[in-house]
């Protein structure tokens, strides 16, 4: 699960394994496996960072 913030300025938790695709249009868009699209705030480069950085705590592998 990583935190995202929703362009209403709210933080929101999602499952990053849900994530099926990453756009930026200019706003960056997530969608989800079922379908979902969230708009975000962080930028394309800050999601793949979030999503590399869970990934290694749950794998417990350390990540710079």
């Amino acid at each position: 699960m990583i935190t995202v913030t929703k362009i209403n300025d709210r933080d929101i938790v999602v499952n990053c394994d849900l994530i099926e695709l990453i756009e930026s249009t200019p706003d960056t868009t997530l969608t989800t496996t079922t379908g979902r699209k969230i708009i975000v705030l962080d930028t394309v480069d800050e999601i793949l960072a979030k999503v590399v950085a869970y990934k290694g705590r749950i794998n417990k592998v350390k990540v710079e």
